[in-house]
């Protein structure tokens, strides 16, 4: 009951967050916190620091009821969201010599205030939104875990989305409000309709079966009741920062076309001096962390629509690469933990020849026990494989389990790597 004009004075006290949330509250709180003289207040002192700016605010005085009520709002948020847009991509343009990577990620998340949920989408069009994860930092990537006790039944879901997530007015000066209005980017978005059956079993422990979804999404499964018992996402730093913050709540961000060099590569000789950063971990465990140079492969080596870049080459012992510990994937609710063996997470960097990140990814990868044995003299014993495959290329790994040393040994490792992708990275045509 009380009058407008009171309300819009009380409204001028307040700050922008604050203006934000009364919006929420009731049709008639949203238009009076939608004034233009409020948010033209909240704008002019912040963005007045150019003189093209300061014309733009007086002018907007002058015609302040010419605008459409929100329009100073939109303004000062649309501004807001760029200047901390950028405060942020600058702390990723600093690079680490050994990956390749932007070093500053942990710092530029703190800075951004970024989280990450996921929504489930049931059959009937009801969200179900999960927060609250865990979080697993590696070199080249970070794993999140979410799990909790009140999953939908995993029958009646139908999509998962992944989304990072921002507050819309982020304030330097104070923690991140979890209850104000927040910005959501998708990152990617999974189909969980008949799981079990259209996605890749990576393995299985006495209480859970592990299902994986690219890009590199794992879903928990209880065996007994066939319902959710946890979802973990592996995200590589690689664009990890662009895709949580600069999509939509509807559309995933598309990084820019790579921009050739000039005389760049020879198509005479294929791919020349490329590095390899490889991780194996099973989320709170690393396995393996190693960095190889001058990777190539000469024209011969491309066939069937792929290059190939051996990296590791059985007959050259002096390459072959230990694992520290037994390989698995370790998982954990709010009441048990379990290590699903014989499989594990790969986080591979590969870097073109000027250093730049050319193909990433993070993603879980299952062994199998291959049907031939080890000829090789130095080991003897059984020899398991693990392949990935995603658009852009094919990994192989063979491993050779020492029984009497009880470790695996990586005595093959090839990266195949699809001609369209080195087309349309370099402009060329193979």
């Amino acid at each position: 009951s009380m009058p407008s004009e009171m309300l819009l004075k009380i409204f001028s006290y307040l700050d922008a967050v604050s203006l934000l949330s009364l919006g929420c509250v009731n049709k008639r709180f949203y238009e009076l916190a939608n004034d233009n003289g409020i948010w033209l207040k909240l704008y002019s002192p912040k963005w007045k620091m150019k003189s093209k700016q300061t014309e733009t605010v007086s002018s907007g005085c002058a015609a302040l009821h010419d605008k459409k009520p929100g329009y100073w709002k939109k303004e000062y948020i649309f501004t807001q969201t760029c200047a901390f847009k950028t405060r942020v991509m600058r702390l990723v343009k600093f690079l680490d010599p050994y990956t390749g990577l932007p070093c500053k990620n942990k710092e530029a998340m703190k800075v951004s205030g970024l989280s990450w949920i996921i929504i489930l989408k049931d059959k009937n069009g009801k969200e179900h939104v999960v927060e609250k994860p865990k979080l697993s930092f590696k070199d080249t990537s970070v794993t999140i875990l979410w799990y909790g006790t009140d999953w939908p039944c995993l029958d009646i879901l139908s999509t998962l989305k992944l989304f990072g997530v921002t507050p819309l007015l982020p304030d330097q000066s104070r923690p991140p409000n979890k209850t104000g209005p927040r910005r959501f980017s998708l990152i990617a978005e999974y189909c969980l309709a008949n799981l079990t059956e259209s996605s890749v079993a990576v393995g299985a422990d006495e209480l859970v079966q592990l299902f994986s979804l690219s890009p590199g999404l794992v879903v928990g499964v209880w065996k007994e009741k066939n319902e959710i018992a946890f979802v973990m996402a592996n995200l590589h730093y690689n664009q990890l920062l662009e895709r949580s913050i600069l999509g939509s709540a509807t559309v995933q961000y598309a990084p820019p076309p790579n921009k050739p060099l000039l005389d760049d590569i020879d198509s005479e000789y294929g791919l020349h001096d490329y590095s390899l950063h490889l991780d194996l971990h099973g989320r709170s465990c690393m396995y393996l962390c190693g960095s190889f140079k001058c990777l190539f492969c000469r024209k011969r080596d491309i066939e069937n629509g792929y290059l190939r870049l051996r990296v590791v080459n059985l007959k050259d012992n002096r390459k072959h690469l230990p694992i520290i510990g037994t390989l698995g994937i370790c998982w954990e609710t709010d009441v048990f933990k379990g290590n699903v063996k014989d499989c594990f997470v790969m986080d591979l960097t590969l870097l073109d020849e000027t250093g730049k990140p050319f193909w990433c990814f993070s993603a879980p990868v299952h062994m199998e026990l291959s049907t031939k044995s080890s000829g090789l003299y130095d080991y003897m014993g059984h020899i398991y494989t693990a392949d990935y495959a995603d658009s852009e290329g094919k990994v192989c790994v063979e491993f050779v389990w020492l029984e009497e040393t009880k470790e695996y040994i990586i005595v093959s490792l090839v990266l195949y790597v699809s001609t369209k992708k080195v087309n349309s990275w370099y402009g060329t045509n193979y």
